[in-house]
């Protein structure tokens, strides 16, 4: 049965007790399901919301409180099934889901858009100078190697030479990808073209920094369930499926803003008052352009593939297939989460 209690903190007296009809609410899943786009995006957008990183450790730790206690006894706020739907998206926009530990803001995807929207337009007013080529990249990929350590899947820690060799790497590529296309490709092509540089940069680099960031799995696997949740073995199959796709998923949540602004700019600045602009103005407006399409882009690119991923036994490495069928022989798919 299920409880409503009025201050889910103190001891429950019988007077601050509700019995409820059993009508289960299951929070270890989507409110809308992720069988479809639409509703995967109506997941995110509430997940990725970016007053949720606004939220302080207090209303944190609350939100904690009520998804674990619900979890463990089915015990309701006393906002009932609203309040608890409200609970564990504020929980699960902060809190890492196999770790179960509290995630830096910087890191979460409810960061993504503020995160995102100054550094990419910092990275689309600089582009044209070595120095702000390397300052801008640098700056992206201290932010992408955050992100992408914080949003891992798994629950092992990872050797900091690992995140290191990661950081450097995708910076020196990312870095070097866009001093290159400025020096070959900016000279003869249309100016237009110069401003899409630092999206083929940020491409470039995130194909390199989350699999550096997550090569841990790829070394070891992803856990692998069966419906029921429970753990079947590691998966390296599963890791370098789901680290393909979150790749892509990245890439596209910067696509268009890297890509639309340049154009809409391009427009604007024939417009004397903008082409008057300050540098760093000019950065403002392209920070301000690049957010009005991450608020969208955030949650579709999050949504492009379901968090909870299947996958046949039959394609699962030799050892772990032999593993999972000599005990059920009847199972035909297993699941593995992808991470963001």
């Amino acid at each position: 049965q299920h409880y409503y209690i009025t201050n889910n903190l103190s001891p429950m007296m019988d007077s601050d007790v509700r019995i409820l009809p059993d009508s289960d609410v299951d929070i270890t899943k989507s409110r809308w399901g992720d069988l479809t786009f639409y509703t995967r995006f109506r997941h995110f957008f509430k997940l990725t919301d970016p007053t949720n990183c606004l939220k302080g450790n207090k209303k944190l730790d609350e939100a904690q409180d009520i998804v674990k206690q619900y979890k463990s006894d089915g015990t309701m706020p006393v906002g009932g099934v609203e309040a608890l739907w409200s609970a564990k998206y504020l929980y699960e926009s902060a809190f890492h889901p196999e770790t179960g530990d509290k995630q830096n803001v910087i890191g979460r995807m409810s960061f993504q858009v503020p995160g995102g929207m100054v550094i990419t337009g910092i990275l689309m007013a600089f582009y044209k100078s070595p120095l702000e080529v390397f300052l801008g990249q640098w700056l992206n990929q201290s932010f992408n190697a955050l992100v992408n350590f914080t949003n891992r899947s798994g629950d092992k820690p990872l050797p900091n030479s690992v995140i290191l060799s990661a950081y450097f790497a995708a910076t020196s590529l990312a870095t070097g990808a866009s001093i290159g296309l400025n020096k070959t490709l900016a000279p003869r092509a249309p100016p237009i073209v110069g401003r899409f540089v630092p999206f083929i940069a940020v491409a470039v680099a995130n194909m390199v920094n989350i699999p550096c960031m997550r090569s841990q799995e790829l070394k070891e696997g992803v856990v692998i369930v069966d419906a029921e949740g429970n753990k079947l073995g590691q998966s390296v199959t599963a890791a370098q499926r789901s680290i393909v796709s979150t790749t892509f998923s990245r890439i596209c949540i910067a696509a268009p803003g890297m890509l639309m602004t340049p154009i809409i700019m391009e427009q604007l600045e024939k417009k004397p008052a903008i082409k008057a602009l300050s540098k760093w103005k000019n950065c403002v407006l392209q920070t301000l352009l690049v957010g009005s399409f991450l608020l969208i882009a955030v949650p579709v690119g999050c949504s492009l593939f379901a968090q909870v991923q299947s996958i046949a036994v039959d394609d699962l490495e030799d050892d772990l297939k032999k593993a999972i069928l000599a005990k059920d022989s009847s199972l035909k798919t297993v699941y593995y989460n992808k991470g963001l």
